[in-house]
């Protein structure tokens, strides 16, 4: 299909849906949606949560952007649903998307590949109430991070330091998932490596005042800080840049996407999670990795659909 055709036909772009990322889906479509009008493409947007996918079919839409984060988007349902009905789409696969959403699975991906991560353990609702708390805590170091296994935006997550807060945290989560991950806390700096194709792009060093770089410091407040360029040596930037490569790859994700890293107080790096549907407003992770690499939103996000051809 040349280019030319490819703009001419409705490209939809899926955003919305159910998940708890729902807020932040709705903005990254709207950017997304204005930024492939930009380029020329014949857009149209669908919000999920109101159209059923079976009217794709009827509009002859062959192929979509999807902006659907967390749940039902970027966990392998949506992707099987789109290629049982015969339509192309970006980002990951069935096997990648769900993979990389399970931040369990993806966990021990990582050690079966002799990738750094953090030591973690896992905790099931089942097991909650027979639950040691004090050794789960002393045997992860005494500090944790509570993760639900199948959420983004930090949702669910929460730092715990004692028994009756690892409890609250675990109480918490639960509300979220019946899978939790428990993960070694680390002190240092977070990072995050946007990926395009096969490239990685400059990494971004978050600063927040907060605890840690959660919901309220992605998306609502204004101490947060990005740094792009990181302030690493290339040398470091290098080696984060191919560790994230290697990650993306690991879970099987592929198009494009973002992999976080911390670095521990021992100077070591930490791979965090692969995300496959990361936020795509005009002040996220991945359009500012991408401005610095010299790409306008518009030339990003039409990339990402050429990406998928």
């Amino acid at each position: 299909m040349t280019i030319t055709a490819l703009k001419k036909a409705p490209i939809g772009v899926l955003y919305g849906g159910n998940s708890a990322e729902r807020e932040v889906s709705l903005n990254s479509g709207e950017a997304v949606a204005n930024g492939l009008t930009q380029a020329g493409f014949n857009v149209v947007l669908i919000d999920t949560k109101e159209t059923p996918l079976t009217a794709l079919v009827a509009q002859n839409i062959k192929r979509v952007f999807i902006a659907l984060h967390g749940r039902g988007g970027e966990d392998g349902c949506l992707q099987g649903a789109l290629e049982y009905l015969g339509i192309a789409y970006t980002g990951a696969n069935v096997l990648g998307s769900a993979l990389s959403m399970d931040k369990v699975r993806s966990k021990q991906i990582f050690r079966a590949c002799n990738l750094p991560t953090a030591a973690f353990s896992v905790v099931t609702k089942a097991e909650f109430a027979t639950l040691d708390i004090k050794s789960q805590l002393n045997a992860l170091g005494g500090k944790v991070m509570v993760k639900p296994a199948h959420e983004g935006s930090s949702i669910g997550m929460a730092m715990a330091d004692t028994p009756e807060k690892l409890h609250n945290a675990l109480v918490a989560a639960f509300g979220f998932d019946g899978y939790v991950l428990l993960e070694t806390w680390i002190d240092g700096p977070e990072y995050t490596v946007a990926i395009l194709g096969d490239e990685a792009l400059p990494a971004i060093h978050m600063e927040t005042p907060r605890e840690f770089y959660d919901y309220e410091a992605k998306y609502q407040s204004t101490s947060t800080q990005y740094h792009c360029p990181c302030g690493l040596s290339e040398e470091e930037e290098e080696k984060i840049k191919a560790l994230s490569l290697q990650a993306f790859k690991a879970t099987g994700a592929s198009g494009w996407g973002r992999v976080d890293l911390m670095q521990d107080n021992q100077g070591h790096w930490q791979i965090l999670e692969v995300n496959t549907v990361p936020g795509m407003t005009q002040t996220s992770l991945v359009p500012k990795a991408a401005k610095v690499h010299g790409l306008t939103f518009s030339e990003l996000v039409e990339r990402i659909v050429l990406l998928s051809l």
